[in-house]
């Protein structure tokens, strides 16, 4: 190569890596833009303790508008929207069941009337029926399924309406590590967590021609309530299962949810199922 031709092609290097900086600096001003000026909107389900809790509160630490969805901790759900506004952001509670359609509606209604739309779900809201199958009542099965699988759904849906209408949006749901493993025990929260899975992926094939990302997050024992009160010898089994030795905060979870609803990283992302487990499932 003659010096002419290298200085060309290094005048043409220098230039093409400026355009690319000058795109990088638009691109974080945009970024910068939603979350500052457009405030995303975003809905947690059981949102007032745990994991949900902790998300309310990391989204709305985030710059986000939260909708702080509970079922019967009212009390709870609006210390957290408290939280939220104590810091600057903008929060409101909504008491409704997940599995009740009339509910969902209403609640998506809530989000639109205060704040003009929905850019973000994250379905959170759940609960344990634990019992062995053997001895496992239909009612025991299907409040389970109603609330953790057929709450998704309707949600999903519900919100899906609104973001399509912008081409744009991100869902994420709570599942478990046992939708992948199983768990003795927790046939009816296993089955549920499982099809949260199957139903991320086929409805992030369904919508991702709408730049809807749909994403799972899968988590394994996150310290609560019912793990303070195991005994020395079943934690100790559970601990000896998770290669980092340690139960996982709810802050940690949050942590990742927020990767999937906020960073422009996650925008090539969807039909995952991430696991935050300590090691617990490889």
């Amino acid at each position: 190569m003659d010096s002419n031709s290298c200085c060309d092609y290094l005048t043409y290097a220098f230039c093409f890596i400026g355009i690319k900086a000058q795109v990088a600096t638009a691109e974080q001003a945009i970024v910068g833009g939603q979350q500052n000026v457009e405030s995303p909107v975003v809905i947690v389900t059981g949102a007032s303790r745990g994991i949900g809790r902790a998300v309310a509160l990391t989204l709305g630490k985030a710059g986000c508008k939260v909708l702080v969805n509970y079922a019967r901790s009212s009390k709870e759900a609006e210390e957290v929207s408290k939280q939220i506004e104590s810091f600057g952001g903008k929060a409101l509670t909504f008491g409704g069941d997940v599995s009740k359609e009339e509910d969902v509606e209403s609640m998506m209604k809530a989000a639109v009337d205060a704040w003009g739309t929905v850019d973000i779900l994250v379905n959170n809201a759940g609960i344990t029926r634990d019992g062995l199958l053997m001895r496992m009542k239909k009612s025991q099965w299907q409040e389970v399924i109603d609330l953790n699988l057929t709450g998704v759904f309707l949600c999903t849906q519900a919100a899906a309406k609104i973001m399509m209408k912008k081409k744009k949006g991100r869902i994420i749901n709570i599942a478990s590590v046992v939708g992948l493993t199983g768990n003795a025990g927790q046939a009816n929260y296993s089955a549920a967590k499982a099809g949260v899975i199957g139903f991320t992926k086929a409805v992030a094939r369904e919508y991702a021609s709408r730049s809807i990302n749909v994403n799972a997050v899968a988590p394994g024992f996150i310290a609560s309530d019912m793990t303070a009160k195991l005994s020395e010898d079943i934690e100790k089994k559970i601990l000896s299962n998770i290669p980092l030795g340690r139960y996982g905060q709810p802050e940690d979870v949050a942590g990742l949810v927020e990767f999937l609803a906020l960073n422009p990283a996650a925008s090539y992302m969807t039909g995952q199922v991430l696991t935050i487990d300590g090691g617990m499932v490889m």
